[in-house]
Order: structure tokens, then C-alpha cells, then sequence
């Protein structure tokens, strides 16, 4: 299964998106490919933000700027996702009466 697309591997599988969108995407920060010697290289993840932004700009008419906004707090509500499932994973492995101290703690707070 590939995983680096090309331009041309993007427009073609992000139907909603056009070449001139796709350089104003990059232009506008929205997306940040990977520069090589033969032009952009797109992952996985790149796909599934490219169709959010599609979504965004045609279904809901978002202009440039507020894309921008809403695509910042998407990323920010991304990494503090992350950032809550760290402390989970760091929580269960304290020992029990730890846990437990805590839990209590948290409900109290």
C-alpha cells in the first residue's frame, strides 16, 4: 500500500479537488506536504485533510481565512486528544491505590 502520493496522485484521488485549489491549500498553510527534487509529496493523513478542506470550502462556503480558523482548532483539539490519551496511558500505569487516590481527587475537583 502506497503511502507518498504525488500531485498528481492527489487530484486524481481527492475527486472534489482541483489543481488550483490544491496550490492555494499549500499557499495558505491549510496543508503541508513534503518538498522533493520532483515537486509536493502528500501521506495518508494529507488525503483525509485535503477532503475536510473540500468539504469545508464547497459544502459550507468558507472562504480562505476562515478555513484557517477552523483547520487551527481542529489541530488543536487533535493534539490535546493526544495529549489526554498520554496522561490515560500514564494513569494506568501508576499502581492501583494510585489510581484510585486520583480518580477520587479528580471527581472532588
Amino acid at each position: 500500500m502506497t503511502e507518498r502520493f504525488t500531485e498528481d496522485e492527489i487530484v486524481a484521488t481527492v475527486t472534489r479537488l482541483t489543481r488550483s485549489q490544491l496550490v492555494q491549500f499549500i499557499e495558505g498553510d491549510l496543508v503541508r506536504p513534503e518538498r522533493s527534487g520532483r515537486g509536493y509529496v502528500f501521506r495518508r493523513v494529507d488525503i483525509a485533510r485535503l477532503e475536510l478542506l473540500c468539504d469545508l470550502s464547497q459544502d459550507l462556503d468558507l472562504d480562505e481565512t476562515a478555513l484557517g480558523i477552523v483547520i487551527s482548532l481542529i489541530d488543536q483539539l487533535h493534539a490535546t486528544r493526544q495529549e489526554l490519551a498520554a496522561v490515560a496511558h500514564a494513569i494506568d500505569a501508576l499502581p492501583t491505590d494510585m489510581q484510585a487516590r486520583l480518580t477520587a481527587e479528580l471527581k472532588r475537583g
